[in-house]
């Protein structure tokens, strides 16, 4: 077994603490709350992991312990440490090599060198709910550091910076994939979970993963309900506006069906692994997403494909084919406009009447 490495000399004091099971006391009872608060298990794990790193990079950086609350100087610290700028001799960032090698060395960072500016903003919003939570004095909601991540985010469009989007799985690449999935048993439950992720609303990863029989109802011939319960909107409690039954229709319910009568699955996770041909446990999140990418690539598309692709690419086919927002919304439980527009406009773009101008 490989043996984990030493952290260098200068963050010897930090040892114990930038083990990535290890927090700061004051870190893990935040952690421990935001367990109680968040359903959801990818929220957990991500914010346990942000916490771990502010613990981690504060005690390499000034040799004392996290405690809560955090000065608003350590947090302008953290973003200076983390967002790259332009300097008089290209990108600079303020971490120091040693400190920057003995997080990487501790399992705490992927690799050297400053990060997305999302990244950093994901990790000051996390610190920013720990506080909350404790409802300690917020140092993250300070105008210094708002105006310093504002900036940031401008500088960071100036140099042509983008955050990172999935490519979206249309129609057209649906049915690509689609055509790759044979009858086999490891086909069926491919197609299956493809059509079911994508006409039932476009599901995320974690959604199509969580997917139980029990919540499944069959209404009619080629056509089933499945009630929704493990979304984002359910787990925060949202349900003026949630309507967690989703309709699975012909084609995707003919597939399910399918999948089911030749896996056997009378109970339980409706989506699994399979070992030479025998049902396994359910599908994690990332195997979702392993099995789009893997049927993207079988069908020859060129892009960043993933377990989102299916949600982005549910909206932005809807919108083409001239769906209302607040339909497409009620599908994908969408809490906000502004969270699916971005999805909505690029299928709509091509047939704004604006951009016809010159014809006659």
């Amino acid at each position: 077994m490989k043996q984990k490495k030493a952290l260098p000399a200068l963050a010897s004091p930090a040892a114990q603490l930038l083990l990535p099971t290890q927090l700061a006391e004051q870190a893990a009872n935040a952690v421990r709350e935001l367990l109680a608060e968040a359903a959801a298990a990818n929220t957990t794990r991500s914010y346990a992991s942000a916490l771990r790193y502010w613990a981690g990079w504060h005690r390499a950086r000034f040799g004392i312990e996290l405690n809560l609350p955090v000065a608003e100087a350590v947090v302008m610290q953290f973003v200076i440490d983390h967002v790259a700028r332009r300097g008089k001799y290209g990108l600079a960032w303020e971490l120091p090599t040693a400190v920057d090698q003995a997080l990487v060395a501790a399992g705490l960072k992927a690799k050297p060198g400053p990060w997305k500016l999302t990244s950093v903003v994901h990790r000051v919003a996390v610190l920013s709910t720990a506080h909350r939570l404790r409802r300690l004095p917020n140092p993250c909601e300070e105008p210094a550091v708002r105006t310093v991540l504002g900036r940031a985010r401008r500088a960071s469009v100036k140099r042509g910076e983008r955050p990172a989007k999935k490519t979206a799985i249309t129609k057209t690449e649906l049915e690509a994939m689609l055509a790759t999935c044979e009858d086999s048993l490891e086909g069926r439950r491919d197609r299956a979970l493809l059509c079911f992720g994508f006409a039932s609303g476009g599901r995320r990863r974690s959604e199509i993963a969580a997917a139980d029989v029990r919540d499944l109802r069959r209404i009619g011939e080629k056509a089933y309900i499945y009630r929704l319960e493990h979304s984002k909107t359910q787990q925060a409690g949202v349900t003026a506006t949630s309507t967690p039954d989703k309709p699975v229709l012909d084609r995707a319910a003919l597939a399910l069906e399918e999948w089911l009568d030749a896996s056997g699955i009378t109970e339980g996770a409706i989506f699994r692994r399979l070992w030479k041909q025998r049902v396994g446990p359910a599908l994690s999140p990332a195997a979702v997403g392993e099995i789009v990418q893997r049927r993207a690539r079988l069908a020859g598309l060129e892009g960043d494909f993933g377990g989102h692709s299916l949600r982005s690419g549910f909206v932005t086919e809807a919108s083409r084919r001239g769906v209302a927002l607040p339909a497409i919304m009620q599908m994908t439980e969408h809490r906000s406009v502004s969270s699916v527009l971005g999805y909505f406009h690029t299928g709509t773009a091509s047939a704004n009447p604006a951009a016809r101008l010159l014809e006659e």
